[in-house]
């Protein structure tokens, strides 16, 4: 495993190698089903309805997201191949945003090499990839935000101010793309001030005012530029009066109550795979086929692990790395359970089970030499996982209709 490893031991080269095996593992048969896969049913449309101009349709949501999948349909066609290529970049982005994540935390190419390639072996990045959906674009701009910022802890007083100033703007696409984003502007703002107070050599340059003021007009900056399409509308075009009105309304149909749902899951259901999702399961393209969104056992579980051990240590011994990786997943998650929706699905963890590739990376790394050779069997344990559940995560040709009973353990998973 460490021969294995050795090509890694370069950041540069090493990031440059994990986005093209990202990216080709994203576009392989990406077209497959040849129709439109759970909700893309609502955004597909809806980014046709955009890029015509025709007028308000899916406003429970920003924009964004939908104009990303509009544009993947302009420089591919309304097709299958248009409607999720773009998710294939940010699926990528997420992988490298992982890496450069985990390097600034621990200037370690491996280590960094090992949080992209859990991100990659995550079931959850894998799917969301490969459909046209939001979540997967808010979750880049967030991940590239999150280094961005950590970026910007190091470097002259100008480089912390537009590194600082770059993650505001990318928190703010993130914003633009889903509200699920909104928490970690609060988490960036409370960050900078603990960090900070820490240690003053962090991201100099910047005081507790003049990040929070850059936090504040970058995203909302960003995030307003992102509804510029919607006073172009033929029918009911948005005014600046009507801005503020429209996002009030928004915020309505993000809280209303929705009718029970067969893949509804209680938050805290979602870390231990309580009810994953599946996407679709039917005969397409002359086979079955299906697509199943849950999370790599060994990631989920091990993740956990990791996140206890690294609020451990942080408690133990004051360490910032553990501590912010433990963080990272703690906030993500927790916010679940005081959003005001009615319904909760298994996707919405997929922003938090990024962060434990982030927290199992600086575990490996902070312990290896405890763990022996423990870590690297669990790298291979996870990388199996990937290989064997691969089939029903990209909707592969299957045997029959009875063929979901393989994959699915627990009787939630059907």
């Amino acid at each position: 495993m460490r021969r294995l490893l050795a090509p890694f031991s370069r950041p540069v080269p090493a990031l440059l190698a994990l986005l093209v095996a990202a990216q080709a593992l994203f576009c392989w048969r990406l077209t497959t089903p040849h129709k439109l896969v759970f909700d893309e049913v609502h955004y597909v449309p809806a980014a046709r309805a955009l890029l015509a101009l025709e007028g308000p349709v899916n406003i429970e949501h920003p924009l964004l997201g939908k104009a990303l999948i509009g544009l993947g349909m302009m420089a591919f066609g309304d097709n299958p191949l248009g409607w999720r290529a773009m998710s294939t970049l940010a699926g990528t982005a997420i992988v490298g945003g992982v890496f450069a994540i985990v390097w600034l935390m621990t200037r370690r190419t491996r280590a960094a090499a090992i949080g992209a390639g859990l991100t990659l072996a995550n079931f959850m990045v894998l799917v969301q990839a490969r459909i046209a959906m939001l979540d997967g674009f808010m979750a880049a701009f967030t991940v590239l935000a999150v280094a961005a910022m950590g970026w910007a802890m190091r470097g002259t007083p100008a480089q912390s101010r537009w590194r600082w100033g770059l993650g505001a703007v990318l928190l703010g696409l993130a914003v633009g793309t889903k509200w699920a984003a909104v928490p970690y502007l609060g988490y960036a703002a409370i960050g900078f001030v603990l960090m900070k107070r820490g240690d003053p050599s962090r991201w100099p340059g910047l005081r507790w005012w003049s990040a929070w003021g850059l936090l504040g007009i970058g995203a909302g900056l960003a995030y307003a530029a992102t509804f510029a399409p919607a006073f172009f509308y033929a029918r009911d075009p948005l005014t600046v009066a009507g801005f503020v009105p429209f996002q009030l309304d928004m915020y309505a149909r993000q809280t209303q109550v929705l009718a029970a749902h067969t893949y509804q899951s209680a938050w805290w259901s979602w870390p231990v795979i309580g009810r994953p999702i599946w996407y679709f399961y039917e005969v397409a393209d002359g086979a079955q086929r299906g697509i199943f969104l849950l999370g790599n056992p060994a990631v989920m579980w091990g993740g956990l692990v990791a996140v206890a051990a690294c609020a451990l240590g942080w408690v133990r011994t004051r360490e910032v790395r553990p501590g912010f990786a433990a963080a990272l997943w703690i906030g993500g998650f927790a916010v679940w359970a005081i959003i005001p929706k009615s319904l909760g699905f298994y996707y919405y963890y997929f922003l938090p089970a990024i962060w434990l590739s982030v927290a199992l990376a600086v575990a490996i790394d902070r312990w290896r030499a405890a763990l022996r050779d423990w870590d690297e069997a669990y790298l291979v344990a996870a990388a199996c996982l990937f290989v064997y559940f691969y089939p029903i995560l990209t909707a592969g040709a299957l045997a029959g209709p009875k063929s979901f009973v393989r994959w699915t353990w627990f009787v939630d998973w059907r």
